[in-house]
């Protein structure tokens, strides 16, 4: 069996030079992805372009229309209020076991992420913050003992970064989501499972909640 590292392909690269552009709001929901325009903003070549798209389409970031072409999916309130609802229960579990599990350096990681976090929020790094959270949850994710979990979390990962942007981006929003993250990496550090829990659910329950407003101004 061959095991050898091979260095990102160009298709990889372009997906995630993709994938940050739709996450960031350099694409905007409903905007169409012309595939010309890709191949000279990112250099590459058209095979290139196509199959970054098919990967980011299996994210549920791009959709394929028939007789449009690529475009980022509009996503429906009653859709980002399904994935808050999975996210509920999803993390509040994840937390909770990871109360139980967690190591010294878990927990080292967490306050480091944190720290950058309220570092990126300080300096207005919207990339910064998304990077920050999603290594804090990552810790958790990653050192929960719940393989199901991590996969299901997995597939729903691109939406949740992409609501995570849009909730953030809520004046005020990263501040409160700063306290919540710090209630959720108190009780960790406590080994409190309980209190891990409730404090991960209002946490999303938060979010959901500025999510919402943001919608609403659409």
């Amino acid at each position: 069996m061959d095991l050898k590292i091979l260095p990102m392909t160009v298709q990889q690269q372009a997906a995630d030079k993709l994938r940050t552009a739709i996450l960031s709001g350099v694409f905007q929901p409903g905007e169409r992805l012309i595939e010309a325009d890709l191949c000279t903003r990112l250099g590459v070549s058209r095979p290139s372009v196509r199959e970054a798209l098919r990967s980011l389409e299996a994210e549920k970031l791009v959709a394929i229309v028939p007789n449009r072409g690529p475009l980022v999916p509009i996503l429906s309130w009653q859709q980002a209020k399904e994935i808050y609802q999975v996210r509920a229960l999803l993390e509040g579990e994840v937390a909770a076991a990871f109360a139980e599990r967690a190591t010294a350096e878990n927990i080292k990681r967490m306050r480091e992420a944190l720290a950058d976090f309220n570092g990126a929020d300080k300096s207005g790094d919207a990339a910064g913050r998304l990077n920050a959270t999603s290594r804090f949850y990552d810790e958790m994710l990653a050192g929960c003992g719940n393989s199901l979990i991590q996969e299901i979390v997995q597939g729903l990962l691109a939406r949740i970064t992409f609501l995570r942007s849009r909730s953030m981006s809520k004046t005020g929003r990263a501040k409160h989501s700063a306290r919540e993250m710090r209630k959720i990496l108190l009780a960790i550090q406590a080994g409190d499972a309980k209190a891990a829990r409730k404090a991960a659910v209002e946490h999303v329950e938060n979010a959901c909640a500025a999510a919402r407003s943001m919608f609403d101004t659409k």
